[in-house]
């Protein structure tokens, strides 16, 4: 029997690449720098890595240079944000790249998951990748174990950084140094120590938005209305959004204050920020800065939003909207096109259930609700003096709101002991063995009781918001009266806005103006 013998026949195909082995064909090499800050030595960094490998790849005779792919300024904790790493990732997996060179695992990923994800990836699709610093060629036995436990350390590298910067933003919150986005915030440039200061020309646009504000329209109008005038917005935009009216209207830093750490960052790899709701502290900062919306204008603002948003549907498409009432159904009047196409267009008022109910009141053009507004005024500035002397008084009566917060505090304290009690009540059931039916019927008891004493609680914080609202109302009333030194001899959009409650159409040539202190004044 001849001699058993066993011959090797060496590959000639490459596993990953599927091409011959002792092929002559150049590999297609990119290269791929990052740097994560726009700091003058970071900046040199990326320059460095840019030339080194570009020069190294167009060195190799038997490599093709593919491209050098970078990110400058970009974290690398995720690869969403990356926008140079995904081209030449979906690159590579297009087969236009066979090699990536980087300068070590930390610029390629901090994060453990996107890292190895991506690694496999592009070696299922005959791509390898090379780790300088750590010498690790991917497509070896040992290359993902080495970069499974490099990147993990990268990430909590990442953890640690991400960690030390909150800690660091935190404190000077806690210090009341505030900071905002200076290219894209209205009204404010960044002064010699940091601070806010005004600019003047900007703080034009943030009058304007809150006059127009409240002379009746409404956060869409107001965009729109800005559109048109070809006022730039504060990211230098031709169109204005409605969310950026509102953030404007909202903002406390146009009264002079700032609420520090609004949002906070819950995952320092996804950077995801969410609203803070109190899970961590909170600064305000009363008179941080120069205002450009004196604070009594502001919280009327902040209370005719919320007057806005609890009552009947707002339109505020114009001064007008949601401020003119059917005297007969009691439904809104709303804008009415006639004659659109031709010579004769107007737009008329009138009420918007009129054919539905059959009501026989009038259509408005605008001239007669200004009319009949500086008619209703004059008659009030009439009497100024007494109705001042009047609303002192109803401020004092109906505005006061000591009791009902001593009432709040009482049931927050007894809040408080209920839930105490409910936590001994499941603590000594975890302890000690009992009769679970007892223990149910006690729980049960208990947190009636706390429920029933929230509901008191929750009425008597929105009893106490209510009187709130009502003050600004009418201290904002008073004061654009007290202002007032003459009577009206045309219309004044902004008195409509802060006076007029609404106006009520009984019939023809008679309208009645309810103003917000409640008094109506009849025009017949």
């Amino acid at each position: 029997m001849a001699q058993r013998t066993v011959t090797t026949i060496p590959a000639t195909i490459s596993k990953y690449t599927a091409a011959p082995i002792d092929s002559k064909a150049r590999r297609k090499v990119a290269g791929y720098a990052r740097v994560s800050t726009d700091h003058e030595d970071q900046v040199s960094s990326y320059a460095a890595q840019v030339d080194y490998y570009t020069k190294y790849i167009k060195g190799r005779e038997d490599w093709e240079f593919a491209g050098m792919y970078t990110d400058e300024g970009i974290s690398a904790t995720s690869v969403k944000h990356r926008l140079g790493f995904r081209k030449m990732i979906d690159d590579a997996l297009a087969g236009k790249i066979q090699l990536i060179i980087t300068k070590s695992v930390s610029r390629f990923a901090r994060n453990t998951v996107d890292s190895l994800t991506t690694i496999r990836k592009l070696k299922e699709n005959g791509v390898e990748v090379y780790f300088e610093k750590e010498g690790i060629w991917t497509f070896d036995s040992s290359g993902e174990l080495l970069l499974t436990v490099l990147s993990s350390i990268s990430q909590e590298e990442a953890r640690s950084i991400s960690e030390n910067t909150t800690w660091g933003q935190r404190k000077r919150f806690a210090d009341g140094k505030v900071s905002v986005p200076f290219k894209r915030f209205l009204g404010y440039d960044r002064g010699e120590d940091g601070n806010l200061v005004v600019n003047p020309e900007q703080a034009k646009t943030v009058k304007l938005i809150y006059k127009l504000f409240l002379s009746g329209l409404s956060y869409k109008a107001i965009a729109k209305e800005l559109t048109n005038r070809q006022i730039k917005s504060p990211a230098g935009k031709d169109t204005w959004c409605t969310s950026t009216v509102k953030s404007i209207l909202t903002s406390e830093k146009m009264k002079g204050d700032a609420l520090l750490q609004k949002k906070f960052t819950v995952d320092f790899l996804t950077k995801k920020q969410v609203k803070n709701e109190g899970q961590i502290p909170q600064y305000y900062v009363t008179a941080n800065h120069e205002a450009i919306i004196d604070p009594a204008t502001f919280d009327f603002v902040q209370a005719e939003i919320e007057r806005r948003r609890t009552g009947k549907k707002y339109s505020g498409v114009t001064i007008f909207s949601n401020r003119i009432k059917c005297g007969e159904c009691g439904n809104w009047y709303g804008t009415k096109v006639w004659h659109s196409t031709d010579r004769y267009r107007r737009v008329v008022y009138q009420c918007n259930h009129k054919f539905e109910h059959k009501c026989s009141t009038p259509h408005l053009v605008e001239e007669e609700i200004k009319l009949a507004f500086v008619t209703a005024f004059n008659r009030l500035y009439d009497g100024k003096d007494d109705r001042l002397a009047i609303l002192r008084l109803v401020q004092e009566e109906i505005c006061d709101t000591r009791l009902l917060e001593s009432e709040q505090q009482k049931l927050a304290d007894e809040m408080s002991v209920l839930a105490d009690m409910v936590q001994n009540c499941i603590g000594e059931n975890a302890r000690i063995a009992q009769n679970q039916a007892e223990y149910q019927e006690r729980y049960n008891d208990l947190v009636s009781r706390y429920e029933a004493v929230k509901a008191k609680h929750d009425a008597t914080v929105e009893a106490i918001q209510a009187k709130r609202l009502k003050a600004e109302t009418l201290e904002a009333f008073a004061k654009a009266l007290r202002n007032r030194d003459t009577a009206l001899t045309e219309f004044d959009a902004g008195l409509w806005g802060t006076l007029v409650e609404y106006m009520t159409v009984y019939g023809k040539g008679d309208i009645g103006v309810t103003f917000r202190d409640g008094t109506e004044i009849r025009i017949q």
